[in-house]
């Protein structure tokens, strides 16, 4: 018991001597203190190193004296908030990296270090502490909401750069709060719709720098935070490329079948990686704003129609790109935009291509019309002639092209003639342009062109009625992609039964409702959950439409007339039209969809047709109907924006001057003043790489001895052995070597 009290005493004692270390130096901190606010200016560099010393002491061990150093704290933020500007730049660095450590030793909250830091970043003019500010404050951020989202936190900090933006909007300031901002949502830490209300305070600002970081947080925020996870998680997505390869049939060997291959699954894999991203990733910042018409409109009127705006071009370009983003996207509908277009579709306006790409993008199959015929027809007479350059004219008509993808009601029967012509044009651009054209009216509007233009399938589809000329604001049918898919999918398996069994392919409708029913059984697997649906409804129930039920106010019916005859001969030819569409609604829509509950397995089963069907696509397989391509041309750009380069499309590819082919014939060649041989300069220009030789080359060179034992051994090789040799030596080269140095 001894021992142990005076090991107890003996601890007490180094605690108290400890605790008289340290208030001794307190003390002098406090001295230090009181002399530095009483004149920071004219502090001494010894005096300044001394407290910077002193400051760093304390904040190590201010968690151990918490009573002590209560007002710790309190006193660096003074000093930083009052004297931040006159602070010697070391001493100011260590007092922020002394808050920071603070923060990290629990002794002041991140609300509390944020609040204190934030004004200063926003009032000093030093770039070097706004920089180191502005990185404090992004990792404390990060830091808070890196095991959860830390709402309380991150609710007050949008709330100071709301208020930012909105308390004086001509201030450059606001760029502080784009930042920030646009950072956190990179990082994934800021997704909601606060943030992104923030961004368009930032759009809607008076000063030019703020305004350009908010429109371009929405032209560009989701790609960085794309890009930022991509190089996070290489994940591919668990697609069995092998079994896909095999049911496309893709069986005959050669390099460019394999790259076309790859190419496809590669894009396949994208697609479907980007399908089973995380719910919230799904939502895009232009997806999350909470009034994108007013917000469209305002952006509109205040900075592109208004003559006081201050922007330049490209700014201007900026803004209407983000606007016409929004009107294509949300379909919206903001007629002025349009007109506005008119004055820039010239080809001696600078950025040309980029106004042409806007008006494409501001395009939707609700556009009315009557506003796209002007600018499509101006395009036409102003890009697209036989005097026009051709990079002019395959711009024009890619333009129109792309109008037309999203509205094709904004052609008429004459101009798409004259349009088509250029398809015999010898410039490849202009030609494939105008190619482009035809081959999209053979599918939207085959009616519109002249009989020899429409193609096989165009003019066969107008004759079934599977090509029809689309109204105004026609909407296609919904339903569950690649259910069709499904169904033939099981018609085909039950008939391949069949025949295994020695039945025939066709069954009676008996046999068929009991194979249904094992088939659905199998495919629940031991499921316990059963279907409560009951068979007492007995199909769908006709009710009469309200047009056909007359009610008659007089209780005495008067005979028919005249008139009521002929009312009622154009109803039943109405009514034989609407049977007829309804009959061919019925046939589109399948059997599965209104009669059967899909179990899992033939979820899974459609999942992978699903993506059969991609591939089948992507390697330009099977045909599509024209509901399907229009769906797939109107969700062209809905992910991605159409860009200038795109309206330029193949301009770049005109033919090379005689200048630039002998320029490419002699590139790599060197001085042929020399007299060497092509394969001796190449051989020099490896060797003053550092690059070694072949095996092949390498060989040559070897002494004679060295090779006799081979060469006898080759003269004693029965014809398999040779034919062995030859196969290995050919099936190594294809793939680059024994260890396959493919792309090396």
């Amino acid at each position: 018991m001894g021992k142990k009290r005076v090991g107890a005493l003996e601890k007490v004692d180094a605690d108290l001597s400890y605790t008289e270390d340290f208030l001794n130096q307190y003390g002098q901190y406090q001295s230090q203190r009181d002399i530095f606010l009483a004149s920071p200016t004219t502090a001494t560099s010894s005096g300044i190193i001394s407290f910077r010393d002193l400051i760093d002491f304390v904040a190590h061990v201010a968690d151990c004296f918490p009573e002590d150093t209560a007002d710790f704290a309190e006193d660096l933020k003074t000093i930083l908030t009052l004297h931040h500007a006159q602070l010697e730049s070391e001493l100011r660095e260590k007092i922020v990296g002394s808050l920071v450590l603070l923060r990290r030793k629990d002794i002041i909250d991140s609300s509390n270090l944020l609040n204190s830091l934030f004004p200063i970043l926003v009032a000093t003019p030093s770039k070097t502490l706004r920089t180191l500010l502005f990185q404090k404050i992004l990792s404390d951020l990060r830091t808070s909401n890196s095991k959860t989202i830390n709402h309380r936190l991150n609710r007050t900090i949008q709330t100071a750069l709301f208020n930012l933006l909105t308390s004086d909007r001509a201030s450059p300031k606001g760029i502080w709060a784009v930042k920030i901002t646009r950072e956190l949502w990179k990082r994934q830490l800021w997704t909601d719709t606060k943030a992104v209300e923030i961004m368009k305070e930032a759009s809607l600002a008076d000063n030019e720098k703020v305004i350009g970081g908010g429109v371009r947080f929405f032209l560009g925020g989701d790609k960085e935070r794309e890009e930022l996870d991509d190089e996070s998680s290489d994940d591919e997505g668990g697609i069995d490329v092998g079994k896909l390869k095999h049911q496309a049939g893709i069986n005959k060997k050669s390099n460019k079948k394999k790259k076309h291959v790859e190419e496809a699954v590669k894009k396949v894999k994208k697609n479907e990686k980007k399908k089973n991203q995380p719910h919230p990733l799904n939502f895009s910042a232009l997806h999350l704003l909470h009034d994108p018409q007013g917000f469209a409109e305002t952006l509109f009127s205040k900075h592109l129609q208004n003559g006081k705006s201050k922007l330049n071009l490209e700014q201007k370009l900026l803004v209407l790109s983000l606007v016409s983003r929004l009107v294509g996207l949300h379909k919206l509908t903001v007629i002025s935009l349009y007109s506005y277009f008119i004055k820039y579709l010239t080809p001696r306006q600078p950025s040309v291509t980029s106004f042409l790409a806007c008006l494409a993008q501001a395009t939707h199959n609700l556009v009315p019309p009557d506003a796209l015929e002007p600018l499509v027809q101006k395009i036409a007479n102003e890009f697209v002639s036989e005097a026009s350059a051709s990079e002019v004219a395959s711009a024009g008509l890619n333009a129109i092209r792309e109008i037309c993808v999203r509205q094709p009601l904004a052609m008429n029967d004459t101009l798409l003639q004259d349009l088509v012509m250029y398809r015999k044009s010898k410039d490849k651009g202009v030609m494939m342009a105008a190619k482009g054209l035809l081959s999209l009216y053979r599918e939207v509007g085959a009616d519109l062109l002249k009989k020899r233009d429409r193609g096989k399938t165009a003019t066969m589809g107008i004759k079934s009625g599977s090509i029809k000329e689309r109204r105004f604001g026609e909407e296609e049918v919904g339903g569950i992609e690649g259910l069709e898919l499904l169904e033939q999918w099981k018609a085909d398996e039950r008939k391949r039964k069949r025949v295994e069994r020695g039945l025939p392919e066709e069954a009676g409708s008996d046999e068929d409702e009991e194979e249904d029913e094992a088939e659905e059984q199998a495919g629940w697997n031991n499921w316990d959950a059963e279907s409560d649906a009951s068979n007492d409804s007995g199909g769908w129930i006709n009710v009469e439409s309200d047009a056909e039920i007359e009610i008659s106010d007089s209780e005495d019916e008067k005979p028919a007339t005249k008139k009521a005859k002929l009312d009622t001969a154009a109803k039943s030819e109405t009514d034989g039209e609407k049977e007829k569409a309804d009959e061919v609604l019925e046939q589109k829509i399948s059997k599965l969809a209104t009669t059967k509950i899909l179990t899992p397995a033939d979820l899974a089963k459609l999942q992978e047709l699903r993506l059969e069907a991609s591939l089948n696509k992507a390697m330009g397989g099977n045909k599509k109907s024209q509901s399907q391509y229009l769906k797939e041309l109107a969700d062209r750009h809905a992910d991605d924006p159409l860009t200038a380069d795109q309206i330029e499309g193949f301009a770049k590819l005109r033919k090379s001057t005689k200048e630039e082919m002998i320029a490419l014939a002699r590139e790599g060649k060197g001085d042929r003043n020399e007299h060497k041989s092509t394969q001796a300069i190449r051989k020099s220009k490896k060797e003053a790489e550092g690059k070694s030789t072949t095996n092949k080359e390498k060989s040559r060179k070897k002494n004679f001895l060295m090779t006799l034992g081979k060469a006898k051994y080759k003269q004693k090789r029965s014809l398999t052995q040779t034919k062995r040799v030859l196969k290995g030596h050919i099936e190594r080269s294809k793939r680059g070597g024994k260890r396959g140095n493919i792309g090396m």
